[in-house]
């Protein structure tokens, strides 16, 4: 009789058990799914708020407007430039400002578009030439300025001041004295900038053409009754030798404390928070050094800008625009301020294609933040954008219509931040 292993039932049973568990733990297995991939998480920064913005600037009182302008010019900036162009609908190739039809502009009548950006001059604003046909300028570029305004432009103003300490009877009446009457510098013994100082024989005469400045700019009200933001920017090209401001006539620090009174006097004075201030020399700096040899501060400046015709005169000398933009784009970037090309240009475009082969190369050879490039005046004495049937027209649209470049048409709303 065969002896009953229990041991070996045991075993078996066992083993029949756990195959039969993981056959069924097999069968009921759930595939586990690759995970989905999950798009990158945008960090979306919100804008400053306006008051924020206002701590940035020469005028912590400046109007929501303002604040709003510096920071939509700003942000833009780092990936377009904006178009401008100096009295672009005051005057053109074929019509001045008593002959032109309201809406009239050279660039508008080749591109379809108005400039981003509106060049005037308080020249025969704040003047001592006193007749009835300063007063009619007044009133064409007051109502030239609120009309960029309301399609959405930006207005800057230079200041090409006539001499006041070769005004007649100190300014107070009549044309200036004769034959050396001028922005330009005539005289050397008219040393003009010392004297309009605190404590200079003609202060009183300089106040007096800052009082008719300011008078101007608080009429630059739209429909609202709010005040119209501007750039302003006096005493350009000062080291040069061609204006009364120039570097030979003053030194550094009274260069200083003129720019400074200035921007003292309309804000603080006259209480004008619509502006911000510009300063630009001419081309002739290499180093940011140089740049900065009559820098008025950063408490005094919004826009840093460089006025530069020559070294854009042809492509041999692009590097060296550019490299100078570069100075000036960088210090503005550490300082959160705004870069501008505020003056250029070729006069009567005698190269058809300056503005695609010079002037936007400059622009794209090196890594700059520009706020915009402003053109001088076209004239029908000369020009410095085509007129229609121009043999630059081409070149002009095609300018135009570079990624890079903003007209009026494509411009955010500037006077607000969203």
């Amino acid at each position: 009789m065969m002896r009953f292993n229990f041991r070996f039932l045991l075993l078996a049973i066992a083993v029949i058990l756990f195959t039969s568990f993981n056959a069924c733990k097999k069968d009921t297995k759930t595939e586990v799914e690759p995970p989905v991939p999950q798009p990158p998480v945008v960090i979306v920064t919100p804008p400053p708020t306006v008051a924020t913005v206002k701590t940035w600037l020469v005028d912590k009182n400046a109007t929501d407007e303002t604040a709003a302008l510096f920071y939509n010019m700003k942000t833009l900036a780092k990936t377009k430039i904006m178009f401008g162009h100096q009295d672009d609908t005051k005057q053109g190739t074929n019509w001045d400002l008593m002959q032109g039809k309201n809406g009239d502009s050279d660039v508008k009548d080749v591109t379809g578009a108005y400039p981003a950006v509106y060049g005037w001059d308080f020249m025969n604003i704040a003047t001592f030439q006193k007749n009835s046909w300063f007063s009619d300028y007044a009133d064409v570029i007051r109502n030239k300025t609120i009309e960029a305004y309301k399609r959405g432009g930006v207005n800057t103003f230079s200041w090409h001041y006539w001499n006041p300490v070769l005004s007649k009877n100190n300014g107070e009446e009549g044309f200036p004295n004769g034959k050396n009457a001028s922005f330009y510098f005539k005289d050397a013994s008219a040393m003009a900038v010392p004297e309009i100082l605190p404590g200079g024989n003609y202060n009183a005469v300089y106040k007096k053409s800052l009082d008719e400045v300011a008078a101007f700019i608080k009429t630059l009200v739209d429909d609202k009754g709010k005040m119209i933001p501007i750039i302003f920017r006096p005493f350009h090209e000062f080291d040069g030798d061609w204006f009364w401001w120039g570097a030979k006539y003053c030194t550094a620090q009274q260069y200083k404390d003129l720019f400074q009174y200035t921007v003292k006097y309309l804000r603080d004075e006259k209480q004008l928070h619509n502006i911000l201030f510009s300063w630009s020399p001419d081309r002739s700096y290499t180093t940011e050094t140089l740049y900065l040899s009559r820098y008025p501060g950063d408490d005094y400046v919004d826009v840093l800008g460089i006025d530069n015709y020559y070294d854009l005169k042809s492509a041999s000398t692009i590097s060296d625009a550019s490299s100078k933009f570069k100075i000036m784009s960088d210090y503005a970037i550490r300082k959160n301020k705004i870069a501008a090309l505020t003056e250029t240009g070729l006069q009567n475009l005698t190269q058809s294609d300056w503005y695609t082969e010079v002037l936007l190369k400059a622009l794209q050879q090196q890594k700059v933040e520009m706020s915009y490039v402003l053109a001088w005046s076209n004239s029908q004495n000369g020009y410095w954008t085509p007129y229609k049937g121009h043999p630059a027209e081409a070149d002009f649209i095609k300018f135009k219509n570079n990624p890079l470049m903003v007209f009026e048409d494509k411009l955010p709303k500037m006077y607000e931040i969203k």
